[in-house]
């Protein structure tokens, strides 16, 4: 593709500037439409150019038909991004395309001096850069006006709504004046983004490149599937292989990136790391040494890093799996940006091998599966870079080659070349030893196992009453004699002894070196299978021999005694024609009572059906049948019980005072009745000598 020739004169002197001599797919296609003031709901991959595509697409709205703006009155347009690292790129960008147009730009991001950016819109701007939040904020203080807006812009449309910023975003499109433009860009197009666009844009233009749908041409991807302790040592060999000018290493959580930035730190990488922890100026500062070369590898969030330009990104490592197949291309999409090549490398557990084949094919991305990049291969990659290093291959002065020389006179050639390779790898962090794992293709047939046809048995003094497994007699049986599992075939485990069958091209072979191992190991012995050796005695499954018969009860040898199909009479009865209740009892004829359930009758119903009649509370009861009564009123048998009625001294009644026998009498004193004094108590100082209350008796 070529340049288009209807871009706006101001635009297409700064593009030329820049050196843009062709467009890309989604930039090309903003500038051929047949209506250039429609609103837009346009998806490209990440990195494909969507920033200068929406450039583009609202300079006819902004500029109409001018080469440079006027006075700045009022905000014309207005870019919402989701973070404050993409607002501020998109600020950048938008100041070199519109340079030429004169165009004035602020931003309005959360982690900036609100006051500076008051400020900065009551001067005057032409086009407005921000977050949601932060200008929402603006609108609501009556700091931002938006009844000039011409044109609304939102990018990343799809991670907006992932942070939040959905209510700021209804709030921010529903103060904007109805006439606008609402162009919509974004890597994917989920749900709730077209029902945003539906909402509020009008007829808007579907635009989708073709490349949507197919994998990046420009990224290469490789699974690295490792055991799970080994995920630190397979992303620092990833480093080291690949060797990469800028590379970035996503994790999922702040504490995971501020431990690996450590342990990378500590191994001699040049790191900054990149998580919501960090203050605006800090981020600033770690995103500018990545750019001036002072560091190599940015460790990162998912939110972090989001909208992030790093120029000349080359490697990108997923430490931890994303949770959404749009994040996986988000990431991804930090390199191989402008048509340059990228690597992105997944880090794969063993443990999360199925949920990165998900991911994969959710995102229609074909990865080359392989093992992380071992000692070997990295020493012999360090071994090729500096055999092809350019500067082997340049032109020297005359005084360069006369110390040369002199050098060669002194150590010679292969002190001198000792010397330069130490030189050249000294600062090189040390690669780490890594355990291959499987890394069997997905859904891969599995290969085919050797014949065993012709295999030799032998017996092992092993079984299960000596807690004889496969898992470790495979192992045993392989050192013992020295083959590989590939040539072992079945093992059947017996009471006391188990067989196994080995392959019989190394049979002998096998024989032999068992042999010379003393005829196995840890007790057990390895012998050749005698022919007329007899059947294997097995318990049944998952039942030891040795297990002591229940105390007291028989044995129901549950696994013999069982009747089976094959000796039962005649074919198994259906459902139909079996008795309902077999020999259970019947009680068909019994008559059944409708009735609701049974509870205690009443008085009134023994009088209506004619039962016993009901006793009459206040009826004369017969002395005999009174219950007994001491005459203080407590029950025979238990001290201290009381009665059900209460007690009344001396018979009184109610309604009757009490007489003087009846009234409680004053407790006496020691004195009085005779008894031992007590002992008076020495007064307390400031205190009254008062006499403790009695306790009552319990």
């Amino acid at each position: 593709m070529t340049m288009h020739t209807e871009i706006p004169a101001p635009l297409a002197r700064a593009l030329a500037a820049k050196g843009y001599d062709t467009l890309t797919e989604v930039q090309q296609t903003v500038l051929e439409l047949e209506t250039p003031h429609s609103d837009l709901l346009v998806s490209a991959q990440t990195g494909s150019g969507k920033t200068v595509a929406f450039g583009l697409a609202i300079a006819p709205t902004i500029l109409e038909d001018q080469d440079s703006f006027g006075f700045a009155a009022e905000p014309v347009a207005l870019i919402i991004a989701p973070t404050r690292e993409l607002a501020l790129q998109v600020k950048r960008e938008l100041e070199w395309l519109y340079g030429e147009a004169k165009a004035r730009i602020a931003s309005c991001v959360g982690g900036m001096d609100p006051r500076q950016e008051r400020r900065a819109l009551e001067r005057g701007c032409h086009i407005v850069v921000g977050t949601p939040g932060r200008l929402r904020d603006h609108i609501e203080r009556g700091a931002l006006d938006m009844t000039g807006l011409r044109a609304v812009v939102l990018d990343e449309a799809d991670e907006m709504l992932d942070f939040g910023f959905k209510e700021d975003l209804e709030f921010i499109l529903d103060q904007a004046p109805a006439e606008r433009r609402t162009l919509l860009f974004s890597a994917t197009v989920p749900p709730a983004i077209a029902k945003l666009a539906k909402d509020y844009q009008n007829d808007a233009l579907r635009i989708a490149t073709i490349s949507e749908k197919e994998q990046h041409g420009d990224i290469d991807y490789r699974a690295l599937m490792t055991a799970p302790k080994q995920r630190d040592h397979a992303i620092i060999n990833t480093l080291r292989f690949y060797d990469a000018e800028r590379a970035i290493v996503f994790c999922s959580t702040r504490e995971a990136v501020s431990r690996l930035t450590s342990k990378l730190g500590n191994r001699g990488f040049s790191t900054v790391a990149l998580s919501g922890e960090l203050t605006q100026n800090e981020r600033t500062h770690a995103l500018q040494a990545m750019r001036d070369g002072r560091a190599r590898v940015c460790v990162a969030t998912d939110v972090a890093a989001r909208g992030i330009d790093l120029p000349g990104l080359e490697l990108v490592i997923h430490a931890d799996l994303p949770g959404k197949s749009e994040t996986l291309l988000h990431r991804s999409g930090r390199t191989g940006r402008a048509g340059q090549k990228g690597i992105c490398a997944l880090v794969v557990p063993a443990n999360r091998k199925g949920k990165a084949n998900r991911l994969l094919r959710e995102a229609n991305v074909e990865a080359q599966w392989e093992n992380p990049p071992s000692l070997e291969a990295i020493l012999e990659k360090d071994k090729q870079r500096i055999f092809n290093d350019a500067a082997l291959l340049d032109t020297y002065d005359s005084e360069a080659l006369e110390n040369a020389q002199a050098l060669l006179a002194i150590y010679g050639p292969d002190q001198i070349a000792a010397a330069f390779l130490r030189r050249a790898q000294r600062d090189l962090p040390a690669p780490e030893e890594i355990v291959e794992e499987s890394v069997r293709k997905p859904n891969a047939p599995r290969e085919v196992r050797e014949n065993f046809e012709d295999g030799i048995w032998f017996t092992l003094s092993a079984g299960r009453k000596h807690r004889a497994e496969p898992r470790w007699l495979l192992p045993l049986i392989c050192r013992v004699g020295d083959i590989t599992k590939r040539e072992v075939g079945n093992i059947i485990i017996g009471t006391s002894e188990s067989r196994v069958e080995i392959s019989g091209a190394v049979s002998e072979a096998f024989q032999a070196n068992v042999a010379a191992a003393g005829g196995g190991e840890k007790n057990i012995r390895i012998s050749l299978l005698p022919a007329d050796a007899p059947p294997l005695e097995r318990g049944p499954d998952n039942h030891s021999d040795d297990r002591p018969q229940r105390r007291g009860k028989p044995d129901r040898d549950r696994f013999n005694n069982r009747e089976k199909r094959q000796d039962r009479d005649g074919p198994r009865r259906g459902r139909e024609d079996r008795p309902r209740y077999e020999d259970r009892p019947r009680h068909e004829d019994r008559p059944r009572d409708d009735r609701k359930p049974a509870r205690k009758p009443s008085r009134f119903d023994r009088e209506e059906t004619g039962a016993e009649t009901a006793r009459d509370d206040h009826a004369p009861r017969d002395p005999a049948a009174k219950k007994p009564w001491s005459k203080d009123g407590r029950k025979p048998g238990k001290p201290g019980g009381k009665s059900k009625k209460p007690f009344r001294p001396g018979g009184s009644k109610p309604g009757r005072a009490p007489s003087a026998e009846d009234r409680p009498q004053r407790r006496k004193s020691p004195a009085e009745s005779g008894g031992p004094s007590r002992p008076n108590r020495k007064p307390s100082e400031g205190g009254n000598n008062l006499r403790r209350k009695p306790r009552k008796d319990r």
